[in-house]
C-alpha cells in the first residue's frame, strides 16, 4: 500500500486547499506528478474552492425551506459563501457548512446577525432522529454531546463480536445469508454474496471498507447512525473483517461529517480499550467534497489518492478492489444491521420486514410535521411513514421515494410498498430510502430543476452522456421556467432521447438515473410542463 500517494488530498488540505504552488509542494513530498496533484485538488469541491468558508445547501428539502433566501442574505452580508450540494441535514433545513462543520436550521436573521463575520455563525450539530425500534438504531433517545451519546449506548460489551470470533467464517456468512440482508446503500444487493466472494479469493490480503459518503438529497440516515450508534458500526465492521479474513478496515466519511467522524473514532477507541479489536487496524479517511465518491469504485479511487471517478466493471471490488486487493464495501446502515443479526439469528431479522427482510431506516423531509429518521418494517407505505412523522403539511402532490435518483411519484402511488421490488415495478427505486414529500404548492418543473442542478454539479465528467446530458436537461428546464426557450436552445422535446443515451451509455448510476427526476415528472405531472 502506497500511503504517501494516497495522502495527496489530505496534504492539499493541510496547505489550505489548492492555492498557488501547493501542487508543486505536494508533488515534491509525494513523488506524484504535479499535474496529477492538481487534478486531484481541482476535482474535489472542498479543496478547489477553499476560500469559500460558508456553503449553503441547495438540496430540494432545503430549497423548499428557503435556502435561496439564506444564500442571498449571506451574499448581501459580504460573507465568503457559495451554494453547495446536499449536506445530509434535510430534516433540519436550511443547512449551512461552516468550513467543515454542518450547521442545521440556519435562518436569514442568523445570517444578518453575524455582521459579516462568518465565524460567528452558531455551531451546533446534534442527532435529529425521531422514531426507532432499536433493532438498528438507538433503543433510547440520546441527546447532548457525543460522550453522552456513546455512554448511553445500551450494549458496549461487544456481545455479537465475541460470539462471531468463536465461529467459523462460513458459519457467520451462513447467518447473514439466512437473514436475507440486502445492501441498504441503494442497490439492495444480497450482502452474503459479497461476503462469500471476498472470503473465497485466493489473495490472502483483503480489506473491508465502510462507505459513509452520504450525499443523496433527502438522505441522512447514516449521519444519524454514526452519531447515535457508532458502536454497532464498529462491531459490524469487526465481524465482517473476521468473516472475510481482513486485517484492515478503512472508513471513508464525507468531508462534511466532522461530528460523525469524532463519534465513530471515539467508538473505535473505546472498543480497543476493552480489548475487543485485537490486531484489527482501522484507518479513518475524510472525503473532500464529491457526491460521486458514494459510488463504490469512485470511493476506492479517492482512498487511493486519486480523483474519485468510477471504474469500469468487471472486475468488481470483491475481486480487484482497494490497491488491487479483494475488498468488501458496505454502506453504514448495512453494517449496522450485522451485530443484532449475529446475536438474534437470521430468521429473527428476516421476519421483521413486511415485504422483504428486516427493518429499514427511512429518512423523511419536506412537507411533513416531523422530518427525521424512522426505523420501520421494510415495505411500509408512504402514508404509514408520514403518520409516524406527524402527518402531512398541506395536500400531498408528489414524493421522491428514494432520494433524487428515484424521480417523482404522484399522490395516487402513496400506497405502494416502499421496498426494492414494488418501487422498481413502477419505474422508481427505494435507493437509500430518502423520502421527500411535496405538497400542492410546489411547481414540479421547479422541483425538477433543483434535482437536475444537483446532478450536473456532482457529475464527475468522465463520460460524455452524463457530463453533457445533465447540463442539457437542466438548461432545458431552466429555459422553460424563465420563458426563454427557443428552437435553438436545449429543448424538453428531446428529453427522452437524452435520457435514453444517459441511461444506456453512462458508466455509473449517477448518469443512469439523473434524468429520472425529469422524465417521471413529465409523465405524472404533464400539466406543470405545458
Amino acid at each position: 500500500m502506497n500511503h504517501i500517494k494516497s495522502d495527496v488530498p489530505e496534504l492539499i488540505q493541510q496547505q489550505g486547499g489548492l492555492k498557488p504552488d501547493v501542487s508543486k509542494q505536494v508533488s515534491r513530498h509525494t513523488g506524484v506528478a504535479e499535474a496529477d496533484v492538481y487534478g486531484v485538488g481541482s476535482f474535489f469541491h472542498l479543496l478547489s474552492r477553499s476560500d469559500k468558508k460558508l456553503r449553503v445547501c441547495t438540496g430540494l428539502s432545503c430549497q423548499m425551506a428557503g435556502a435561496d433566501k439564506v444564500l442571498q442574505a449571506a451574499l448581501d452580508a459580504g460573507l465568503p459563501v457559495e451554494p453547495c450540494s446536499c449536506l445530509a441535514a434535510c430534516d433540519q433545513p436550511t443547512a449551512v457548512l461552516r468550513d467543515r462543520e454542518v450547521i442545521p436550521g440556519v435562518q436569514v436573521e442568523e445570517i444578518k446577525q453575524t455582521g459579516g463575520d462568518w465565524t460567528k455563525l452558531k455551531q451546533e450539530m446534534s442527532p435529529g432522529g425521531k422514531g426507532w425500534l432499536g433493532h438498528i438504531g438507538p433503543s433510547v433517545e440520546n441527546d447532548g454531546d457525543l460522550a453522552i451519546n456513546l455512554a448511553g449506548a445500551p450494549d458496549w460489551s461487544g456481545t455479537a463480536l465475541r460470539m462471531a470470533l468463536t465461529r467459523s467464517a462460513n458459519h457467520i456468512i451462513a447467518i447473514i445469508k439466512s437473514s436475507e440482508l440486502q445492501g441498504r446503500g441503494g442497490a439492495g444487493f444480497p450482502a452474503h454474496i459479497k461476503w462469500q466472494a471476498v472470503q473465497s479469493q485466493s489473495e490472502p490480503e483483503r480489506y473491508v471498507v465502510l462507505n459513509a459518503d452520504e450525499g443523496e438529497p433527502g438522505t441522512f440516515k447514516d449521519r444519524e447512525l454514526l452519531m447515535r450508534r457508532p458502536d454497532r458500526i464498529v462491531e459490524g465492521l469487526a465481524i465482517a473483517a473476521h468473516a472475510v479474513g481482513a486485517k484492515d478496515v478503512f472508513l471513508y466519511l464525507r468531508g462534511e461529517f466532522a461530528y460523525p467522524k469524532k463519534s465513530i473514532e471515539l467508538a473505535i477507541q473505546q472498543f480497543r480499550q476493552r480489548g475487543l479489536l485485537a490486531d484489527l487496524r482501522f484507518h479513518s479517511h475524510s472525503g473532500q467534497g464529491a457526491y460521486i465518491c458514494g459510488e463504490e469504485t469512485a470511493l476506492l479511487e479517492a482512498l487511493e489518492g486519486k480523483r474519485g471517478m468510477p471504474r469500469l466493471k468487471p472486475p468488481f471490488p470483491v475481486e480487484v478492489g482497494l490497491w488491487g486487493k479483494p475488498t468488501l464495501i458496505h454502506n453504514v446502515e448495512t453494517i449496522a444491521c450485522v451485530p443484532e443479526i449475529i446475536k438474534r439469528g437470521g430468521d429473527w431479522f428476516k421476519n421483521l420486514g413486511r415485504t422483504a427482510a428486516g427493518t429499514k431506516l427511512y429518512c423523511i423531509s419536506g412537507h411533513v410535521q416531523k422530518p427525521g429518521t424512522y426505523e420501520l418494517p421494510l415495505g411500509i407505505t408512504l402514508d404509514e411513514l408520514v403518520e409516524s412523522a406527524g402527518g402531512y403539511i398541506g395536500k400531498l402532490k408528489a414524493f421522491c421515494p428514494g432520494g433524487a435518483s428515484s424521480g417523482f411519484l404522484p399522490a395516487d402511488k402513496r400506497n405502494i410498498a416502499l421496498d426494492f421490488q414494488a418501487l422498481a415495478a413502477v419505474g422508481s427505486m427505494l435507493g437509500s430510502a430518502g423520502v421527500i414529500v411535496l405538497n400542492d404548492t410546489v411547481d414540479m418543473k421547479w422541483a425538477v430543476g433543483q434535482q437536475l442542478r444537483f446532478f450536473e454539479d456532482e457529475s464527475c465528467g468522465q463520460c460524455a452522456p452524463c457530463r453533457i446530458g445533465t447540463r442539457y436537461l437542466r438548461e432545458a428546464v431552466n429555459a422553460e421556467l424563465n420563458g426563454s426557450a427557443t428552437m435553438h436552445s436545449p429543448n424538453l422535446k428531446f428529453a427522452e432521447d437524452v435520457a435514453w443515451q444517459m441511461n444506456e451509455a453512462s458508466i455509473c448510476g449517477l448518469g443512469q438515473t439523473a434524468s429520472l427526476a425529469l422524465t417521471s415528472a413529465m409523465t405524472y405531472f404533464p400539466e406543470d410542463f405545458q
